[in-house]
């Protein structure tokens, strides 16, 4: 390193902001283009080398340089060029994840909006049940009891139950026909991560 340079740091060291304002000028323009052949963006190119000028002022007394200023500066300006990239990979992917839970929380709206209308019709299709259709149906559905447990429960046969639960399903599939996309979309919400 020459004196010179040696020099130049030492008074900004001590404060000198004529010094730094005189380095500013003299290497703005060609660290810009260098910027500029990282980043490929002019105002970012310029902001990332004004901060490079803020920050070497703002630890000035920290300073300790082996190397020529000119060098010194190119090192200052290519670290902090690799450090703009690094967080702009950092903002884009963190809005990628924003976009996801997005799209994630707009698609558990959506199916519990779907399942809360299922559920209704569902409900409704089960009031046109006879009574104790209804009865065993629930109770085959909703409690999961076997058609032996329903007959015992009951006090009925088997076959009765069997019979019942036939008619139940069929008025069932007639009064949810329509609804059948929905079943399925919920199905396959439910079965996807």
């Amino acid at each position: 390193m020459q004196n010179i340079d040696q020099e130049i740091f030492n008074s900004i060291k001590l404060g000198d902001e004529k010094v730094l304002e005189m380095l500013f000028h003299e290497y703005y323009q060609p660290l810009c283009q260098y910027a500029f052949s990282i980043l490929n963006d002019r105002e970012e190119a310029e902001e990332v080398v004004q901060n490079s000028f803020v920050r070497i002022w703002e630890k000035r007394k920290d300073i300790s340089i082996q190397t020529s200023a000119k060098a010194y500066l190119y090192r200052v300006v290519r670290n902090s060029c690799l450090n703009e990239i690094k967080h702009q990979k950092v903002k884009i992917q963190h809005q990628e994840w924003s976009k996801m839970d997005s799209d994630r929380l707009e698609l558990a709206s959506d199916t519990m909006a779907i399942r809360g209308e299922l559920e209704q019709k569902i409900k409704e299709a089960m009031q046109k049940l006879p009574e104790q259709c209804r009865l065993i149906f629930s109770l085959s559905r909703f409690e999961e009891l076997k058609y032996k447990e329903i007959a015992d429960q009951l006090n009925i046969s088997i076959k009765t139950v069997e019979n019942q639960m036939g008619k139940a399903l069929k008025i069932m599939r007639e009064e949810l026909k329509e609804y059948l996309p929905l079943i399925l979309l919920l199905l396959k919400n439910f079965l996807d991560p």
